[in-house]
This record gives C-alpha cells, structure tokens and sequence, in this order.
C-alpha cells in the first residue's frame, strides 16, 4: 500500500491551451490540448497513459516535466511546485526529471558523434570532472547494451533500436527520479520493442526509477505498468490498477480501446465495439462529457454536463454519468 509520502508527482487540474492566432495577431481561439487533469505518480512504479492519437498525452507527459509550460494549474515534483519555479532552480531540478523521446533519431543532434552527446549532458550538470565523464559514458552505453565503439559513431550510423538505446541511456545517466517515456518503442521494429521494453523495466529495479510510460499500445501498457490511466480528447476518463482495469473496463471509451485488442487464443470471441463518428476537434470540443458525440450508451445529461472523476471502486475512477 501506498501512502501520501510516497508520491513523486502530483497534478490538480493542469489544463494546456495552445492559442490560435488570426491575421492581425489576435486570439481567435484555444487548441485545448489538456483540459483539467489530476493525476499522481508512486515512487518507483510505471503508470501507463494511453489513448487515441491526437488525445493529448504527450503534450500532458510534457506539460508534467514542464517542458510545456502549463495554461492553468499545479504540479508538485518531489514536494516542489514546478509550474511557477524560476529558470536557475528548474535548472537544477533537471537533473531528476528526464524523457525519452519517441523518434530515436530526429531526438538525437546528427552532427554530434553519441559519446559528445551524452558527455554534453554531464557537462551541463556540472556532474563529475572532465577525465571521468568519458569513463561514466562508456560504462552508461555498456548497461544499455551498446559497445565502446559506439562512443565514436554518429546517429545515422546507428539503427532504430540503438538509437533509442542512446536517448534512454542519455536520461539515465543523470540518474533521475522521474522518466517520461513518450512511445518510447512506437517507431522500432516488433522484434526490437522486447529488447528496449525489458531494458527500461531492468533499469527501473536497478535504480528505483519510476515512469510515465504514454503508448497507444494496450498490450504494451498491460506489460510494462501497475496503474493506467486512459485519456480522450484532453480528459482523463478513467485511470485504475492495470489488472482491473483490463478485467473490468468502466468508461465506454476504455471497453471500445479493450474491444480492439486481439486475443492470443483464436478460439475466444471478443465482440468489437465500432465507434460512429469522428473524432471531435480540440478546439471546439463538444459540451457536457467530450466523448457523447460517439458513446454507445450516452443519456441526455451527458449532453450538458462534465462529469466528475468518482472512485466507483477501489482504486478505480471513472469520470461518466452512465456508471455514477
């Protein structure tokens, strides 16, 4: 069991808005990107955010870190509110909060050779003396499975997976508390996500890491994290253990992502629930609950009012007037 101390990082009611601008400059409107998120994360556990391209969850993971400063709202980092800290200080936050970014290679600076790049990180940190950091990133490359030699190359002379064992390597070597993992595995081959997945979990018992792990992979969020929280449209929908969460899907939303999952076994028939309509625009989102223009199962209150996030069972929050 966990308790209030335990907790890394605490979000209330973060929203980002990304205006939109007209021809003489003015605000014409908001991409509401994340619209009033409340979320926390447990020291050393993964929590997995999943939804739909286009949901937000990325531009919440980086909102999170405050490499997207928020609109509205407070985020706590190891007791330390973050969303109005000075420069210096987030500065020296830094260090314990890292990402790993989707694209191994648009990620990484082409005309820097992979020992330079990693070395640089140091050098910003002002962590250990100029003789020792070549040994500390030789030593970071061995423990994310890559060979001396590697210090020497460049990002194009590398493949996909190396590549993003070097972004992962460049986050851990600072030896944060917190990683943001943004589809860390989205853009590699099948055969290669094992490899990286398996590496990031050894990582995180070798030195008590805890993610944020963001995919729109359910199999992967199943494999990789102990709570999961599902995203639509900027809103946190629904967020439970894992295991619960598969075995019993609350939201509308969260049981048509599990109706599209395929089964291992052929035999079992899992009825798929298809979605009318598009997916609505950010910018205008629909009144009420954002997801009634293409709910199954919406009523009429759905139509004109938000619902709350509930604690419907253990551990388990819904925000939907259909199970409230």
């Amino acid at each position: 069991m966990h308790n209030e101390n335990d907790i890394i990082l605490k979000a209330e009611h973060v929203k980002k808005y990304f205006p939109i601008k007209g021809l003489v400059g003015n605000v014409t409107g908001n991409v509401k990107a994340v619209d009033d998120v409340s979320m926390h994360l447990f020291r050393g556990e993964t929590y997995g955010l999943v939804g739909e391209t286009g949901c937000g969850k990325s531009t919440l993971g980086r909102t999170l870190i405050n490499l997207s400063e928020a609109t509205s709202g407070n985020i706590t980092i190891n007791g330390q509110e973050i969303t109005r800290i000075k420069p210096k200080e987030m500065h020296f936050l830094r260090q314990k909060i890292q990402m790993v970014f989707q694209d191994p290679y648009t990620s990484l600076n082409p005309r820097m050779r992979i020992g330079d790049i990693l070395t640089e990180v140091l050098e910003i940190q002002h962590i250990g003396k100029r003789a020792e950091r070549m040994d500390m990133v030789i030593e970071m490359l061995e423990k994310v499975g890559l060979r001396v030699e590697h210090y020497y190359r460049y990002p194009h002379e590398l493949s996909g997976g190396q590549r993003q064992r070097v972004g992962l390597a460049r986050a851990i070597i600072l030896n944060p508390d917190l990683v943001v993992c943004d589809e860390p595995v989205s853009a590699l081959d099948v055969s290669v996500r094992s490899q990286i997945i398996n590496l990031l979990l050894d990582m995180q018992q070798d030195r008590n890491l805890t993610y944020l792990f963001i995919s729109h992979d359910m199999s992967v969020i199943r494999y990789t994290s102990r709570r999961t929280g599902v995203m639509y449209l900027g809103h946190l929908v629904e967020e439970a253990v894992t295991d619960d969460l598969f075995a019993n899907p609350m939201h509308p939303y969260t049981q048509v992502l599990l109706s599209a999952v395929p089964t291992p076994n052929p035999h079992i028939k899992r009825k798929r629930i298809v979605l009318s309509g598009d997916l609505p625009s950010p910018i205008n989102p629909p009144t009420g609950c954002v997801f009634h223009t293409r709910c199954p199962a919406a009523k009429e209150i759905c139509l004109s009012q938000l619902p709350e996030m509930v604690e419907l069972a253990p551990n388990h929050r819904v925000a939907c007037h259909i199970g409230a």
